[in-house]
């Protein structure tokens, strides 16, 4: 029998990115020429891909060079963001677990080529089937179509995925699969209830035995 598969989010799931992001936001805005106020808190752009989200900050400054601040964004990342992670509590124990009965499929909004170090920094990339994210073409900007090709592409018949945000959840319902908040990340109980999220978990140790009961494992 083929084994269960449970696609999974990067940021607000696996690890706290926040300090890596929000310094690569700010240093992007920078760049353009502008000032953030220091005491904003810019962790509701984590979770959707960059392009969606940054337009509605440089709207402040009625400036719509929201290209380059992508790509001014994406440059710092590179070059300081990326190491500003760490894993959440009990998370490495619980995608262990997983692995061992189920395959593992990254499914995330960061850009592909960003996740893959990021996983193999933390030693997790081998426990995973596949590691996927979002292109430079922007094909897989839409994360249900992303988790549609993962299903498709893998032949998988069961699967689960799991995320902190709503775009995870509709994800999930757009795909007609079980959804699994995880409510330690960014989006937080409220959004994950409010959007339908199958069952929200508080603590990452609670992750193996909610994706075996939305599986049917």
């Amino acid at each position: 029998m083929t084994r269960p598969a449970l696609l999974l989010d990067l940021d607000g799931t696996l690890i706290d990115s926040r300090p890596g992001i929000v310094a690569s936001i700010r240093a992007a805005l920078q760049d353009l020429g502008h000032a953030p106020d220091p005491a904003e808190d810019f962790t509701w752009m984590i979770g959707p891909p960059m392009e969606q989200v940054i337009g509605g900050v440089l709207a402040r400054w009625n400036d719509d060079r929201t290209q380059l601040a992508v790509d001014r964004y994406r440059a710092n990342y590179t070059r300081f963001g990326l190491t500003g992670n760490a894993m959440y509590p009990g998370i490495e124990d619980a995608v262990r677990s997983l692995a061992e009965t189920h395959d593992l499929f990254l499914c995330t909004a960061k850009r592909t080529r960003f996740a893959v170090p990021i996983l193999e920094n933390l030693g997790l990339a081998p426990l995973f089937r596949g590691i996927h994210g979002t292109e430079d073409d922007g094909r897989f900007d839409d994360k249900a179509v992303l988790a549609r090709w993962i299903i498709e592409a893998n032949s998988l018949t069961r699967a689960a995925l799991a995320g902190d945000r709503l775009h995870d959840i509709e994800a999930a319902h757009a795909n007609h699969i079980p959804a699994i908040g995880a409510g330690w990340g960014y989006g937080g109980r409220e959004e994950l209830e409010r959007c339908g999220a199958t069952v929200v978990l508080d603590h990452a140790s609670q992750l193996p035995d909610a994706v075996k009961r939305a599986v049917l494992f």
